[in-house]
């Protein structure tokens, strides 16, 4: 197998190896079952240090992509859908999943006190951006900007400034990743795009009722799922 890194400037090295690893288990040069280059191996083609080395290999066994087995070295676990690396730069793809590990709780959490504190006009704008979202799915557009809207209309129902602080300083990495999820989604079955929609919906249904608890875990879940929809290449085509 080929291994050349070609090193940009101003990105992370384990980010760039990643990538650029990733690409090969994407492209099928590398398919699942098949061993990785070892350490050496990687050290020497790529001219990187071993914790860039194993930086790189816990994330891919972070993201469900490889596996390790003692004393035997790493192998591939899944191959991601081409959609990963056809809609964002490989080596942009670690931060992007990094991303959605770090909403998980934020968003988790805020819309879970949206349920308890979000006024009347906090409802009307969240189901506003449900119903551009819907129109716009519907009709296959590309619509970050509007569900990056939804998901601040929920921070700013929580009455806590900081999480629309949080969601606003992280706007160019979360955009960016519901992007290449939209387009991936836009690409696959109509349930596809209709289960994204009823995960929204089912966030503002359980802030709409006062339901803190079921808010938290439909902000989770759909979460989860745009995640795992990145990176499964079976999931939902």
């Amino acid at each position: 197998m080929d291994l050349k890194l070609e090193i940009r400037k101003g990105e992370r090295l384990a980010d760039q190896l990643y990538g650029q690893l990733l690409e090969k288990i994407v492209s099928g040069q590398l398919i699942e079952g098949d061993k990785l280059p070892s350490e050496n191996e990687i050290s020497r083609a790529f001219n990187v240090s071993r914790p860039v080395i194993r930086e790189a290999l816990l994330r891919l066994q972070a993201d469900g992509l490889v596996y390790s087995r003692q004393g035997a070295g790493s192998f591939v676990r899944a191959r991601p859908p081409e959609g990963l690396i056809k809609f964002a730069q490989p080596s942009d793809v670690a931060s992007l999943l990094r991303c959605f590990e770090a909403r998980l709780p934020v968003e988790g959490a805020a819309a879970a006190l949206a349920a308890q504190r979000a006024s009347a006009e906090d409802i009307e704008r969240i189901e506003q951006n449900l119903t551009e979202l819907e129109a716009a799915l519907n009709a296959q557009a590309i619509a970050d900007q509007v569900d990056f809207a939804f998901h601040l209309a929920v921070a700013r129902a929580s009455g806590n400034d900081f999480f629309v602080s949080i969601m606003t300083s992280l706007n160019t990495v979360i955009t960016s990743g519901i992007k290449v999820t939209l387009n991936m989604t836009q690409r696959g079955s109509h349930e596809r795009i209709q289960k994204v929609f009823e995960e929204h919906r089912a966030i503002f249904e359980a802030i709409s009722t006062g339901d803190a608890t079921g808010a938290d875990l439909a902000m989770r879940y759909h979460i989860h799922q745009a995640r795992a929809r990145a990176t499964d290449r079976l999931r939902d085509r």
